[in-house]
Order: C-alpha cells, then sequence, then structure tokens
C-alpha cells in the first residue's frame, strides 16, 4: 500500500524536541479543519456521519468530534462503552459475531446492532427489541476494489457480511421483516470512485428490499477529507440514494476524521553498517506502527530528502522483520536525533502493543494554531505490568 498522506502541513513547523520520545503528536487544529468537510458533507446531504472508533478513538478530544459528528460506530461491547461514556448522539454497532453474555448490554448503549448473517439476526432480535434497538444486515458486495486483500472485506472467503447471491433468497424468506436497515462495506482508504462502483455493485439488492429498509450504512474507508476526494460528486450520490430509497443514509469513516492530523516523533538509537546504515530508532515498526508491516506499507518521513543518504530504519525489538522502511537523509543521522512519522493519528494509535517491554508512544495534544501544547498521557512500566498477572 501506499501512504495516502498529503505531506506534512504545519507538522513542518512542529519542534520535534518538545515531546518525550516516542509520542504520538495530533494536532486539534487540523482535526477541526477535517471535521469542518465532515459537517459541510452533513450538512448537504442530511446524511449522518459517524466515527469509526476502531480507527481513532482518542477520547480527549471527544467533545470537539461530538459537536460535529451525528455519533460513533463501535466493533464491540468495550468501544460501545467508550462511545457511551464519552462520545453523544447515535451509537452503531457491528461485530462479525456476537458473544450470547454481551448482547443484552450491547443492545442498552446501541442505537442500531448490525448482523453480519441471518442467524446472528435470530439470535439478537428478540433482544434488541427489548430495548428498542433497530437492528441491520451487513451486505458483502463481493467487489474486490482493495490494494491488498486482508484489508478488503470483499476479498474471496470473506467472513464479513451476506454474499448478495443469499440476500435474494433472504428477502425471499421474508427476512426483512426483522431488520430496519443495510449495512455494507468494503473501503479502505479510498476515494469516491471505488464507492460508486460500490453502490452500482449492490443496486439490485436494494432495488429488491426497497421500501423495507429506512436506513443505509454505507460504512467507512472512505477518505473524505483527502484534498483529492471528490466530496461534490459524494453529495450528489447520497442525495440520490436517500430520494430513490426513502432511506436516511450513514457513513461510518475514521481515516477522515484524524487524516493527517498526527505524527509519531521517535529517535535514533544506534547507527550500524550491515551492507549500507541501518538505524535503530525508539518507534517499532510491530509494537507502534503495525500496518507497516501487515499491509505493509512505507509511512512517510518528515523532512525526507529527494537525494541523500539511504539508511534503513527499524524498531528496538527482537523481531528480526521490526524494519519500517529505507530513507534517504542529508546525512547519515547520530544518535539522539529525532525523526517523525506523518500520517499516524488514525489505526496505527489504536494498534499499539508493549511486545517485547517496548516503551508505549506518548501522547500530546498540539493546538498548530495557537503553537500550544499538551502532554495528556505517558505510559510507565505499571501499564505493562498491568496487562498479565
Amino acid at each position: 500500500m501506499e501512504t495516502k498522506t498529503a505531506g506534512a502541513g504545519r507538522f513542518a513547523n512542529f519542534d520535534l524536541s518538545a515531546v518525550p520520545s516516542p509520542c504520538f503528536v495530533i494536532d486539534t487544529q487540523k482535526i477541526a479543519e477535517n471535521l469542518a468537510v465532515l459537517g459541510k458533507i452533513q450538512n448537504q446531504t442530511d446524511a449522518r456521519i459517524l466515527l469509526a472508533l476502531k480507527a481513532f478513538s482518542l477520547w480527549s478530544v471527544a467533545d470537539m468530534i461530538s459537536d460535529t459528528l451525528s455519533g460513533c460506530c463501535a466493533s464491540g461491547l468495550w468501544e460501545a462503552k467508550l462511545a457511551h461514556q464519552y462520545y453523544g448522539g447515535i451509537l452503531s454497532s457491528f461485530s462479525p459475531a456476537y458473544k450470547r453474555s454481551e448482547l443484552d448490554e450491547l443492545c442498552s448503549l446501541s442505537d442500531h446492532l448490525i448482523a453480519n448473517s441471518a442467524a446472528q439476526l435470530q439470535q439478537m432480535k428478540e433482544i434488541a427489541s427489548a430495548h428498542q434497538t433497530q437492528t441491520g444486515l451487513r451486505l458483502n458486495p463481493g467487489l474486490v476494489l482493495g490494494e491488498v486483500d486482508m484489508y478488503d472485506p470483499s476479498a474471496p472467503g470473506s467472513r464479513l457480511g451476506m454474499p448478495l447471491d443469499q440476500f435474494d433468497q433472504f428477502v425471499a424468506e421474508g427476512g426483512m421483516a426483522d431488520i430496519d436497515g443495510l449495512h455494507m462495506h468494503s473501503l479502505c482508504e479510498q476515494g469516491y470512485q471505488p464507492l460508486a462502483a460500490l453502490v452500482d455493485q449492490i443496486r439490485p439488492a436494494l432495488d429488491l428490499a426497497k421500501g423495507s429498509f429506512s436506513w443505509l450504512n454505507l460504512g467507512g474507508g472512505h477518505m473524505l477529507t483527502h484534498p483529492a476526494y471528490d466530496t461534490a460528486s459524494l453529495i450528489a450520490l447520497l442525495n440520490s440514494l436517500k430520494t430513490e430509497y426513502s432511506a436516511q443514509l450513514y457513513l461510518e469513516p475514521g481515516m477522515a476524521i484524524a487524516f493527517d492530523a498526527g505524527i509519531l516523533v521517535g529517535e535514533i538509537l544506534d547507527v550500524i553498517d550491515n551492507d549500507g546504515a541501518v538505524a535503530i530508532t525508539d518507534i517499532s515498526a510491530t509494537c507502534h506502527m503495525p500496518d507497516v508491516l501487515e499491509a505493509p506499507y512505507r509511512p512517510a518521513l518528515l523532512g525526507e530528502v529527494e537525494q541523500g543518504v539511504e539508511v534503513a530504519l527499524g524498531g528496538p525489538s527482537c523481531l528480526a522483520g521490526d524494519r519500517i522502511g529505507r530513507y534517504q537523509f542529508a546525512d547519515i543521522p547520530q544518535a539522539g536525533q529525532r525523526i517523525a512519522f506523518l500520517d499516524q493519528a488514525h489505526y496505527s494509535m489504536v494498534k499499539t502493543t508493549s511486545f517485547n517491554g517496548v516503551i508505549l508512544p506518548s501522547i500530546a495534544l498540539w493546538d498548530s494554531q495557537a503553537d500550544s501544547l499538551e502532554i495528556i498521557r505517558q505510559f510507565d512500566y505499571e501499564d505493562f505490568k498491568g496487562r498479565l498477572s
């Protein structure tokens, strides 16, 4: 995968020495700008945009997010509890399967509970009804559009959603009487055209169930706040779908809220020579940026030069594959030198681990307009010890 960052922006002027290392630095001004774009989409379509907590769950900025967005979507009970505690608005919950022991509490927190299969729907519908929680069904369009199969819910053999060829029978057997809405999520950091293709793919299913659903959730993976996103076409599509199907529209972006709003600051610990310069940093791909290895992708480095000395960057863990990538420096970096990777607010923060006892990055909020900085979280040995017993 390619990094989607639009560039350093105001982080080009951030003092990397002003925070402990490693540290996530989140620009609240950039989040506000992203929210303004999303607010415009809501206002011009009456669609409701929900924050995908699986991508960005920094509850310290929940108030500013809740002032604009219509609510959250959760992937399980703990995210639902976080949404209930810190965010307002609608809560839509989806999991590939639900534990029966958690359904009652999950329904008490959720406005929408989305089933992954007809069997799941039967398991949860009575409990949902008791809590007046609306139910939905996730569809699998079966249209592969992602760069990487592991991140494409429509890839062959996917466990996510009912395949369209099974939905016909579901409708024929009266299944729509048990649900209030339909859900589709098949994108991953993609623009408007893949969304338009997916809508075309599921349109026969929507036509088949027309009049039987009151809302349509188009999921997440939409790069709505990227400068190149075709917002005008999105607005036209949402308004058209709303009119055609008389349904409330929902979007569940995560990346879009925090896009280019955060960096991960680190420090060079040592530089060795092994078929070229190899720098070891206190940023670990496996612990702090796992998508670097899972996707894989090469995160953009703040201040990288076009022509210079190639340096391989890797983390401090014992994993031989804890490699971030190769980068161009003006000179071979020195121990103690600070570096930063761009666009690390979404997904990286929520996926961190302390494998090998590697220290978790601190978290700082920076208002780039006022140039005010606050360290809101630092982790210590007790956090590491407390995960196990």
